[in-house]
């Protein structure tokens, strides 16, 4: 993980308001960093580019709901590098205004994969979900309905910010329920290839011939590459054009990603590298930040 906290005042952009989980992730990492909300991801890019922010801490994946919507478009345009990425346990909170009850609320209000992280206690307790742009937010305007019909589902830090009592703790339906994040710079990182354990990330578009996405993919076998995510996305509006998304381990400059990334590049019509960077150490067994 880049070092940002040593430089002082700096500044790191979340998409959402104070108090998502996303401003958890940014305090966690970088503890001395003026977190900066901002209402979407693409004005957490502009931020960042624009100098606003050092850096962008970007939701890319969780446990139970899966990748987050938009993410794998919105990164390969953003013109930012990869420089970091943390794993963050998220613990969803039922948050209500202080004059409700489990036997009075009826509509719970959260970002549609913290509804979808709780799915089971949200069915099972006949309770109607409204999807928000994220979870703080939902909290935030619970609060302003005062309404003890009215929950959210968000992070205790949403609850401390917003004054609202904590109706049921944890209710995530998975005890693993953890989300990644990346952390995005206007520089590129350059970890040390020899010493550290290093993730590159990659997108690429293979050549429209048979097998073409198989044979792009053999020289990481051959180099025995090994390679933890793999997606593809559409890119046209006649399902003709995919581009798949890549972590890798290893880095660029060491010998078998090297020849891994040439064969990658012979069956492919565009291979980007979108960052260089040091593996987050929950790859090694630590657990993920609280």
């Amino acid at each position: 993980m880049a070092d940002a906290g040593e430089h002082g005042d700096t500044t790191i952009a979340f998409q959402g308001a104070p108090g998502a989980y996303s401003d958890m992730a940014c305090r966690a990492v970088y503890p001395g960093m003026t977190t900066l909300p901002c209402p979407a991801f693409e004005d957490v890019f502009a931020a960042v580019r624009n100098g606003d922010a050092t850096y962008g801490m970007i939701p890319v994946e969780n446990s139970s709901a899966g990748r987050v919507a938009d993410i794998h478009h919105l990164l390969p345009e953003s013109g930012l590098h990869i420089v970091g990425e943390h794993f963050q346990a998220v613990n969803h909170q039922l948050l209500a205004p202080s004059s409700a009850s489990m036997d009075t609320i009826s509509v719970v209000h959260s970002h549609i994969q913290a509804l979808t992280q709780c799915r089971n206690f949200i069915r099972e307790r006949n309770l109607h979900p409204t999807v928000h742009a994220d979870t703080a937010g939902a909290a935030a305007e619970v609060a302003s309905f005062n309404d003890p019909s009215q929950a959210a589902i968000a992070s205790r830090l949403a609850g401390e910010i917003y004054g609202l009592q904590t109706l049921s703790a944890d209710i995530e339906d998975t005890e693993h329920n953890t989300t990644r994040f990346l952390v995005m710079a206007r520089e590129p990182d350059d970890p040390d290839p020899d010493t550290e354990h290093v993730i590159t990330t990659v997108v690429f578009r293979v050549r429209s011939v048979p097998a073409a996405l198989y044979k792009a993919l053999g020289g990481f076998a051959t180099n025995g590459v090994n390679i933890t995510k793999l997606e593809s996305y559409i890119l046209d509006a006649k399902f003709t054009v995919a581009q798949f998304y890549a972590d890798i381990e290893g880095h660029p400059d060491s010998r078998a990603v090297r020849l891994s990334l040439e064969e990658l590049g012979f069956f492919s019509r565009e291979v980007r590298i979108l960052g260089v960077y040091k593996a987050a150490p929950f790859r090694d067994g630590e657990a993920p930040a609280q």
